[in-house]
C-alpha cells in the first residue's frame, strides 16, 4: 500500500493515473482535512510526503506544521516515508537549503536574510545591485522581483505592494544574469538523476510545471510550451546533488540551477514537492509520475519482506 500525503488536489491526478496504470494500491491523505490521535497506530504502508512550501497561497498556511507532526508520528512507528522530516524542513526554508547544498560545495548565489526592512536595505549594500528579493518559504517563484538600485528596493519594501514570506523572512540574492533567459530543473527519483527540463523565464519567474497551474501564472500552454526536456544536459557534479539528497532523506525532488554569462552554474532552489509538465514529457517520451510509481512500489515490496 502507498499513501500519498498532500495539500493540493490539483497536483495529484498525474500520480494517481500512473499508480492506476501500473495497478498499484494506494490511498490519498489530504492534510487540510486531517486530524491526528497521537495514540493511534499508522497503517502499514509506504508514505510519500508531498507538502508544498506554497500551501499558504491556497489557504493552507499551517498545513506544513501539521505535516511535521504527522511525519514525526510515522517516524516514531518505524514507517517507510519518502521525503521525510528532513525533506520537509528544507522544503519550507531556502536558508536551510543553501546551507546543506554548500556543505557539498554546490554553489549557491550570495544571499542575505532578514525580517526587518531596515536590515534588508543595509544588507542590499552587501549584496550589490542588481539583486532579487525572494521568500524564504515559498514556491512557484513567489516573491521574486528584480531591483536595480537602492531607491527602487526601498520603495518596494515600504510600499503597498510588498509581498511578505509566510515565515516573515525575506531574502536578498545576487542577480544571476542568464543569457539564455532560462533556468534548468534537474529531476531526481529514488535520489538519482532522471532528466533535466529547461524552463523559459523570459516572461517572469512565477513558474510551475504542473498543468493545473497554467491558467494562474506564467506556466506553459499547449500553444507555447515553456518547458523542454534536454537530452543533451550535462554538468560534472551530478553525484554531489545525489549525495545531497541522500544526506537529507530526499527520494524525490527537483533542483533548479541557472547558468551565468561565463557558463558557471548556480543552484538556487530545491523543490521536494516537484511537479512535471505533461507536454514536455510527451514530446520526450518520458514519464516521471510512472517512474515514481515504480519506485514507491519497489519500497512496498521491501517493506512486505521485512514484516
Amino acid at each position: 500500500m502507498i499513501i500519498i500525503i498532500h495539500e493540493n488536489n490539483e497536483w495529484i491526478e498525474p500520480f494517481e493515473t500512473a499508480l492506476q496504470k501500473l495497478n498499484i494500491e494506494y490511498l490519498i491523505w489530504y492534510v487540510p482535512d486531517m486530524s491526528l490521535d497521537l495514540s493511534s497506530i499508522p497503517p502499514e504502508a509506504v508514505y510519500w510526503n508531498r507538502m508544498s512550501a506554497s500551501s499558504h497561497t491556497r489557504g493552507h498556511r499551517y498545513t506544513p506544521e501539521l505535516m511535521a507532526g504527522i511525519l514525526a508520528w510515522l517516524e516514531r512507528h518505524g514507517r517507510t516515508v519518502v521525503n521525510g522530516p528532513k525533506a520537509l524542513d528544507l522544503e519550507i526554508s531556502k536558508m536551510r537549503q543553501y546551507q546543506e547544498l554548500e556543505k557539498l560545495l554546490i554553489q549557491t548565489p550570495r544571499t542575505f536574510c532578514a525580517i526587518e526592512k531596515d536590515q534588508l536595505l543595509a544588507g542590499a549594500e552587501q549584496i550589490g545591485f542588481p539583486l532579487i528579493t525572494k521568500h524564504n518559504r515559498a514556491g512557484k517563484g513567489l516573491g521574486v522581483m528584480k531591483f536595480d538600485n537602492h531607491a527602487a528596493l526601498k520603495d518596494y519594501l515600504y510600499g503597498d505592494y510588498f509581498d511578505e514570506s509566510p515565515d516573515g523572512i525575506t531574502l536578498l540574492q545576487e542577480y544571476i544574469d542568464a543569457p539564455s533567459q532560462s533556468i534548468f530543473r534537474m529531476e531526481f527519483v529514488n535520489g538519482k538523476y532522471l532528466y533535466c527540463v529547461e524552463v523559459d523565464t523570459s516572461q517572469g519567474f512565477e513558474l510551475c510545471p504542473a498543468e493545473a497551474c497554467e491558467l494562474d501564472s506564467n506556466c506553459p500552454t499547449e500553444e507555447a510550451n515553456k518547458f523542454r526536456i534536454r537530452d543533451d544536459f550535462l554538468i560534472p557534479n551530478i553525484d554531489a546533488y545525489e549525495k545531497f539528497l541522500q544526506q537529507n532523506d530526499i527520494g524525490i525532488a527537483g533542483i533548479e540551477i541557472i547558468f551565468d554569462a561565463n557558463g558557471e552554474y548556480w543552484t538556487y532552489d530545491v523543490n521536494t514537492n516537484t511537479n512535471y509538465n505533461p507536454q514536455a514529457e510527451a514530446i520526450a517520451a518520458q514519464s516521471a509520475p510512472e517512474e515514481i510509481a515504480r519506485y514507491l512500489s519497489s519500497l512496498t515490496s521491501k517493506t512486505e519482506c521485512m514484516v
